[in-house]
């Protein structure tokens, strides 16, 4: 009798162990920041380093500072920077993608308030793994002055 309760006591240990551990997130967000502005501005650029254990693309943004999130690529054309939104973001399996000035980046728009050096700005990204999960991650990034 003490033998079974014994074996059943470290079963529900076991059990809970495995249960309460963290989930471990699929992608990692790194070196993440936001361009500071000036009073009156309405949008920003967010940059970072996404990198995708699984592999899967970035499918959405959204920040409550902002009316409007997008996922967006400047490129030049024929010798004119061009900036357009795209509908998402291949992140290719254990691969860094970077998000950059002059390249792939988070467009804030609409901005409900001026963005300071110092402060961190709530971001959520929307990852669409390869098996075909979402995943929501919850940033806040740093805000860096304008000349940092």
């Amino acid at each position: 009798m003490m033998k079974k309760m014994h074996y059943r006591i470290a079963t529900v240990a076991a059990w809970l162990a495995v249960a309460s551990a963290p989930a471990l997130a699929a992608t990692d967000v790194a070196n993440a920041w936001v361009r500071g502005t000036v009073p009156g501005q309405p949008a920003s650029g967010a940059f970072m380093q996404i990198t995708s254990a699984e592999g899967g693309r970035l499918v959405g943004v959204s920040s409550p500072w902002a009316g409007m999130a997008e996922i967006h690529e400047m490129k030049t054309v024929d010798g004119v920077m061009k900036m357009n939104a795209v509908p998402f973001l291949e992140l290719p399996a254990g691969k860094s993608v970077e998000l950059k000035p002059g390249g792939y980046h988070v467009m804030l728009m609409g901005l409900k308030q001026q963005l300071k050096g110092g402060e961190q700005l709530p971001l959520v990204l929307t990852i669409e793994t390869a098996g075909g999960k979402k995943e929501t991650l919850e940033l806040k990034l740093p805000i860096k002055a304008l000349g940092q």
